[in-house]
């Protein structure tokens, strides 16, 4: 089961990758839209997160209220994402709201023990 989560979380790391690294690149490029590369990693970092919450481990599972959070930031960031990937131009604080959450998912994720 070990080799599973860590399969997993893997799969997580990269969509977290793709998601904020597609944001960076966008925000460097010109207009603020949502990229392809930030939909997927919304999509691939919540469904791996949703698998990683699965008891994987022996006994040294994250608090619920941990996972709970997460769930709920995960979902949020891919909402924003995905009903304004088709503008041709995504409202500033809205992009740098998706920036953020993305941000604060992966510091609940490091610092909540």
């Amino acid at each position: 089961m070990e080799a599973l989560r860590l399969i997993l979380l893997y799969v997580h790391l990269v969509g977290f990758a793709l998601l904020l690294g597609g944001a960076v690149a966008q925000l460097v490029s010109g207009p603020i839209r949502i990229n392809k590369a930030m939909l997927w990693g919304a999509v691939v970092a919540l469904l791996a997160g949703v698998g990683l919450s699965a008891p994987l481990r022996d006994g040294d599972e994250p608090a619920p209220a941990k996972i709970v959070t997460k769930l709920v930031i995960a979902l949020l960031i891919f909402v924003m994402v995905f009903f304004s990937r088709k503008r041709d131009e995504v409202n500033r604080g809205h992009f740098l709201a998706i920036v953020g959450l993305t941000l604060v998912n992966a510091a609940v994720a490091v610092f909540w023990r």
